[in-house]
């Protein structure tokens, strides 16, 4: 049944939850409960954190433990040592808790809940402080983040408890639409997609069109290989991204909210929906919201996970059930948008950060970060480093202090060699540009991008032309085809790197590879065509030498690419085993049991196989 909930009750309610929330943290009166918090996002499930939580219930029904609070949370960011537990004392700091098993679990219970003795070798330290103040030594701070892995993302109060619906109740009690829009302009925050797009402008031009029909739409299509900052948000903390949505419909005139989510997201999907439904119940969504007259209601969409649909139009023709196909700008769909009304399209992050806008002022926000990118980012921080997981930091934090401040450094004593930011459509920063600020500008002038916010750690095992060769792979299988400079461009260019990790490119193919992705860049319809080259550039500007000893000298120096070797067998090791003629996939290879065998190069694909299954270093690589 739908409650009738007013600013007044709502502000009572959200007091009355701080209140409880603060004696139960603080060990004051009655209300004085230990938590137990379990995350449970999809790298915690993955891991096994639904075990620990069946065995942590267990235990507490079985030993009649009802002071102590069992809670289902999101991701808190330390993917790599999933399942995590955060057990919270009242009055005490959290303690973090890593590589969680039922049986660790219950030592934990046992000797850190019931006895006060925290079993250190579990502990593991976070890269974060929910207090620390921005610029704090070896710390994130979070903004989009700052609910997930500390809420159950299923329980409306916990949200309304840490200020939840308090910056919608304020706009629609005491701002006007183009106040809303004047403050986040003020707080000079960008959209966090990838093309940094000044979000206050992006609401204002929609505003300003007259139309009985406008649309809010929130982009969660997240498609960049290694990236998975949306859904993390979405399943830890998915009210904030409706709170958002609401308030931009406001600001806008829009009364329909859409969620483009992909179809391979099931716990954000089914948080989400009981979001919605909570938020409809407590009338926070639908129908004259808070007895305020705004109507503002929620419906997700399922993408099939095409990368093109991460642009905004086309991700509007495939959420009207047409092909997901950009087309030529303008007209913007703030102007001519879904179903041909002004539509406003932010994703996740973009949105999760406008209730902390509203609630504590632009110029807290704009306070963060660079002159020209204000507030924070969330990065997937993934690769060849030693703490995998999500980090939020301020705009112009330098990438050293991300992948050795907070991410641990490079795992096995190896050198770092390169990071991929933007996905598919950025590029690789090499090791002399470590202590580059990140922000919009920085990266732009290095021929990468912000992107949506993957950050892919790569060392001196990593060959970059092979690097290049991936990338251009996924963006040429996910173009739509529409336009001739993608569909064709990036097939030839893909052709060309091809034939240099096989040993067959011609000694113009770097000049060749150079003209055809600048054309490709400068002549692609939308952004995945136009910044589809990033990759193959960037790393041909960073690291020349490396392509060049694979055009001239046919040498991969990392052992990579495969196709530029050579192999053969060394007739005085070679004992006929056989083990090499049975798993060459061509059939290459010839000679009887227990007789030196023989390989004909003219059919040889040099996948190798024949070397890795050799166990008398028997077969040359050259």
């Amino acid at each position: 049944m739908k409650t009738a909930m007013t600013p007044e009750t709502l502000k009572s309610l959200r007091e009355e939850l701080f209140e409880m929330r603060r004696l139960r943290e603080t060990g004051s009166g009655k209300s004085a409960t230990v938590e137990i918090l379990v995350g449970l996002a999809t790298c915690g499930i993955a891991a096994g954190g639904q075990a620990v939580y069946d065995k942590l219930t267990e235990l507490l029904e079985t030993e009649h433990l009802p002071n102590i609070r069992l809670v289902k949370v999101g991701c808190i960011g330390s993917c790599y040592c999933e399942p995590t537990v955060q057990v919270n004392l009242p009055g005490k700091a959290p303690v973090y808790y890593g590589y969680v098993d039922p049986e660790s679990a219950e030592r934990i219970l046992r000797e850190h809940v019931l006895q006060g003795q925290p079993v250190q070798d579990k502990i593991i330290n976070m890269s974060f402080n929910r207090t620390d103040p921005p610029g704090a030594k070896r710390r994130q701070l979070r903004i989009a983040l700052k609910n997930c892995g500390n809420l159950d993302p299923e329980n409306i109060r916990e949200y309304i408890a840490f200020d939840g619906y308090a910056a919608l109740s304020r706009v629609l009690t005491g701002m006007s639409p183009e106040e809303v829009i004047s403050t986040v302009k003020d707080s000079g925050l960008r959209g966090r997609g990838g093309g940094g797009f000044p979000t206050g402008l992006k609401w204002q031009a929609t505003r300003e069109q007259v139309s009985p029909e406008k649309y809010m739409i929130c982009n969660a299509d997240e498609g960049d290989p290694g990236a998975y900052m949306d859904r993390s948000l979405l399943e830890g903390d998915p009210h904030s991204v409706l709170e958002g949505l609401a308030i931009g419909g406001y600001a806008t005139g829009a009364s329909h909210g859409i969620i483009y989510i992909r179809a391979e997201y099931p716990l954000a999907i089914a948080r989400l929906n009981t979001a919605i439904d909570q938020a409809r119940e407590w009338n926070l969504l639908g129908k004259n919201i808070l007895q305020t007259g705004f109507d503002f209601d929620v419906e997700l969409r399922l993408g099939a996970g095409a990368f093109v649909c991460g642009e905004e139009t086309a991700l509007i023709h495939s959420v009207e059930g047409k092909r997901g196909e950009p087309t030529k700008k303008p007209p913007y769909p703030s102007e001519e948008g879904y179903r041909k009304k002004p539509t406003t399209v932010n994703n996740v992050e973009t949105l999760a950060n406008i209730p902390q806008i509203i609630l504590r002022g632009p110029g807290w926000f704009s306070s963060i970060g660079t002159a020209q990118s204000k507030g924070t980012k969330v990065f997937a921080l993934v690769g060849k480093i030693n703490h995998v997981g999500l980090v939020e930091v301020p705009m112009g934090t330098t990438l050293r202090e991300i992948i050795y401040d907070i991410g641990g450094g490079i795992p096995d004593g190896k050198d770092f060699k390169a990071v991929q930011t933007g996905g598919p459509s950025g590029g690789v920063i090499s090791k002399e540009y470590l202590d580059t600020s990140i922000d919009y500008e920085s990266l732009r002038a290095l021929g990468t991008m912000m992107g949506s916010g993957g950050m892919i750690v790569m060392d001196e095992t990593n060959c970059m032309v092979d690097i290049a060769k991936f990338y251009l792979q996924f963006t040429m299988d996910e173009s739509c085809g529409k336009c001739t400079p993608c569909r064709i461009g990036t097939k030839r260019l893909h052709e060309l790197l091809d034939s240099i990790t096989k040993g067959k490119a011609a000694p113009d193919v770097l000049q060749k590879m150079e003209r055809l992705g600048n054309n490709i860049r400068f002549s692609a319809l939308c952004g995945l065509g136009q910044t589809a080259p990033n990759p193959v550039l960037s790393t041909m500007r960073y690291f020349p030498e490396e392509y060049r000893l694979h055009v001239e000298e046919h040498t991969c120096p990392t052992g990579v690419c495969k196709g530029l070797f050579r192999y053969s067998v060394i007739p005085e090791k070679c004992v006929g085993c056989t083990a090499c003629r049975r798993v060459c996939p061509v059939g290459c290879i010839s000679g009887h049991p227990k007789q030196v065998h023989f390989i004909d190069v003219n059919l040889c694909i040099s996948c190798g196989a024949c070397f890795d299954a050799c166990k008398f270093n028997a077969i040359r690589k050259a």
